[in-house]
């Protein structure tokens, strides 16, 4: 079974990391030993979240800091930020299933209305949790 992509706990962890610390600490290596991975990683979802708008980056030893408040941050901005999905579909369909029998011909018309009302649920309840939520309980 493939999960979703480990980009947005990551994400997540980043960017609560930032929240918690001061800007000065918050460098590239600092965060991938919270995290416990490569620096490369770290750099490319902060080149995302970078990208989102979400924080700023200084180059070299500057550290980084969030261009938002952790109020005004959602865990639904993060996850859209680091592109978890793929065109915008949580849920794929398998590939070129047998059109002559009744179940292949006709699976995915009758299951994606129910899958997109259970990624609009997803995404809706993530609306709802921002950073701040989520930093306050680290302490």
């Amino acid at each position: 079974m493939k999960q979703i992509s480990t980009r947005f706990s990551i994400a997540v962890h980043t960017l609560s990391l930032i929240a918690v610390s001061s800007t000065e600490d918050c460098t590239g290596d600092y965060i991938a030993g919270s995290v416990n991975t490569n620096p490369v990683v770290i750099r490319r979802i902060m080149g995302l979240l970078k990208k989102a708008g979400l924080v700023e980056v200084r180059p070299g030893v500057g550290g980084a800091s969030l261009l938002k408040t952790p109020e005004d941050i959602t865990l639904l901005d993060i996850y859209r930020a680091v592109h978890v999905i793929e065109d915008n579909q949580l849920f794929r369909f398998h590939e070129d299933p047998n059109e002559g029998c009744p179940v292949g011909r006709n699976i995915e018309s009758v299951l994606q209305s129910e899958l997109s009302e259970a990624q609009s649920a997803m995404e809706h309840r993530l609306a709802q949790t921002t950073l701040s939520q989520l930093t306050v309980k680290f302490k």
